[in-house]
């Protein structure tokens, strides 16, 4: 057989290999008296990330006021949770509505590459907008000329960019291994080191990358973070009155807050150890993290913003006004 006719002949073999191969999630199926109650709570908590990101972007486009660096990165960071959400939570609620568990190669090779570019995103807009904190805070005089626009539309570009580069790296080491058959996966997403765990060739240059992957991103991330942070306590501690402090302090708050809640549980998944008496708890952080993480981050920034809150106020009082003059 000639080279030109060996090409083909390989492809269509590892294309065969691949359609062949399924993955099962079992999610919450050990649980079967809480299927519907999960199904309703996690639908409820999907609507609530739907509404809150998309109403976010909203708002802050109607505002003239929210026109800033800030809420353009807040902008970003819910269209980025709206898409890590609409990544994972539609098939976790099909997983729990029907029995057939069952979920394609390509369909969890694509569930995993779409949240590891906004898991990433994420990851680094979140150190963004520390940086932005940081500019604000020690440098409020020159914060409009320091934080310009093309700076801004640079940094949420690099962000992405980065978490497609990631991605797709991870991506391409998975697609390396082997799989054959049925392959069970106990959580109710295709996360990278379950995907490894099944595979039938040698998984330990896919996990060393995986680990060195999370290990700078997490690092890298937490470093700008904690810079930045540690700058701004410091000139806020140098402020002579006491209202210059809470107020620079409650700049930071809601953002401080969405990184604790984020970081923390990264955290607290890392920490797990990686045994069969763990996977509940491994389940329980991965819902936090995928699932309850993006409908927060929306609720953390409205409520303790005033001008989120009157922009809302005035949608809604036209929104009755008008619906109260069409029934007259």
């Amino acid at each position: 057989m000639g080279d030109g006719e060996l090409w083909p002949h390989v492809f269509w073999d590892q294309e065969n290999q691949t359609s062949d191969v399924t993955f099962i999630l079992l999610g919450f199926s050990e649980y079967p008296d809480l299927q519907v109650p999960l199904f309703l709570v996690f639908l409820t908590i999907y609507t609530v990330t739907v509404l809150g990101n998309l109403g976010m972007i909203m708002v802050i486009r109607i505002n003239p006021k929210l026109h800033t660096p800030m809420y353009f990165f807040l902008s970003h960071l819910s269209f980025v949770d709206f898409c890590y959400s609409t990544t994972i939570t539609p098939k976790l609620l099909e997983n729990l509505a029907v029995e057939d568990r069952s979920i394609s190669f390509t369909g969890c090779i694509m569930q995993f590459s779409f949240a590891g570019i906004f898991v990433v995103t994420e990851i680094f807009m979140l150190a963004v907008m520390a940086y932005d904190r940081f500019v604000a805070v020690c440098n409020p005089l020159l914060y409009t000329v320091a934080m310009s626009q093309r700076l801004c539309s640079l940094l949420v570009a690099a962000s992405y960019a980065w978490g497609i580069v990631c991605s797709l790296t991870l991506t391409y080491f998975l697609l390396e291994l082997s799989f054959r058959g049925n392959n069970i996966i106990n959580n109710f997403v295709c996360e990278p080191a379950a995907i490894v765990a099944v595979s039938c060739s040698d998984p330990y240059v896919s996990q060393k990358v995986v680990l060195v992957s999370a290990a700078f991103n997490e690092i890298s991330s937490l470093m700008i973070i904690l810079t930045s942070y540690a700058f701004i306590f410091v000139t806020v501690m140098k402020m002579p009155s006491t209202g210059g402090r809470m107020k620079a302090f409650s700049t930071c708050a809601s953002h401080l807050t969405a990184i604790t809640i984020f970081h923390g549980t990264i955290f607290f998944l890392y920490c797990v150890p990686n045994s069969k008496s763990s996977w509940l708890m491994v389940k329980v952080g991965s819902v936090f993290y995928t699932v309850v993480i993006p409908m927060l981050n929306p609720l953390i920034y409205s409520l303790r913003n005033k001008d989120v809150k009157e922009t809302v106020r005035k949608l809604v009082f036209t929104k009755l006004l008008g619906l109260m003059k069409s029934t007259r």
